[in-house]
């Protein structure tokens, strides 16, 4: 997979504490304005970044963001050489994150960035999750989508056993080091909450905000969510009965 950033180094001021990470695919009218409700969103929050990870995008998705770069400090640009899917696209942002902390929400505007705090609150108990994920109280999508969803979390559900009823909601938070620790492969943002848990990681979920896409179009169908899905599925349910924990190790 061919790979490009534009990154900034460490300059000396407070450590980063939270990452947004933004895989995006020819999202060019939607990019900016996230951006903005981003930082509106995280301004009083402590130190954070903004990672749009472009997954190989044909019109001026990266145009606009790095024409945005110079004046913004907060953001970086991660560009895929060639279409590697979300998957791919989010684990590139992750790895290049320098937050503790990443928080992931899709680049087509219907994850809400003011629901973010909430997530990294329930993180920051003593005691809390290592994965907070985000679970839509209304979805603003077509009706065929909703009835898609809905059967789809059933059925993984069953499978799974992850006490997660939407686990297609783009918004989540994690440690970044326990994301990195996870097995990879394509289309594993899908199935983050099972892989946690298989990991013995706790994991919680906040009820978020979703809105209708208002520009561009979608990059999904269902036929094609839904084939690929199952075999992803049967993927995970193998991995979850082959995970072992390791015994404690220590160091003398």
């Amino acid at each position: 997979m061919g790979l490009s950033a534009v990154t900034n180094s460490t300059d000396g001021r407070e450590p980063v504490r939270l990452s947004v990470v933004v895989p995006v695919f020819n999202e060019s009218e939607n990019v900016l304005p996230l951006l903005d409700e981003i930082e509106r969103a995280m301004a009083a929050h402590g130190r954070f970044e903004v990672i749009f990870v472009d997954d190989g995008s044909t019109d001026d998705t990266v145009a606009k963001l790095v024409a945005r770069q110079g004046a913004d400090g907060c953001l970086r640009v991660v560009r895929h050489l060639r279409r590697s899917g979300q998957s791919a696209a989010v684990r590139s942002g992750v790895k290049a994150a320098r937050g503790t902390w990443v928080a992931t929400l899709d680049g087509d505007g219907q994850n809400d960035p003011a629901d973010i705090p909430a997530l990294l609150a329930l993180a920051d108990r003593e005691g809390g999750p290592v994965l907070v994920g985000g679970l839509r109280q209304t979805r603003r999508d077509t009706l065929s989508k909703r009835w898609a969803s809905k059967f789809a979390n059933a059925v993984r559900q069953s499978m799974l056993q992850d006490g997660c009823t939407d686990s297609g909601c783009g918004l989540k938070l994690f440690r970044r080091d326990a994301f990195l620790d996870l097995p990879f492969f394509g289309a594993m943002h899908r199935f983050l909450p099972a892989l946690f848990r298989a990991h013995g990681h706790p994991v919680a979920y906040v009820a978020v905000n979703h809105r209708p896409r208002e520009r561009g179009v979608s990059k999904y169908t269902n036929w094609r969510r839904g084939l690929i899905g199952v075999v992803d599925l049967l993927g995970v349910f193998w991995l979850k009965q082959r995970t072992k924990l390791s015994a404690a190790v220590e160091e003398r």
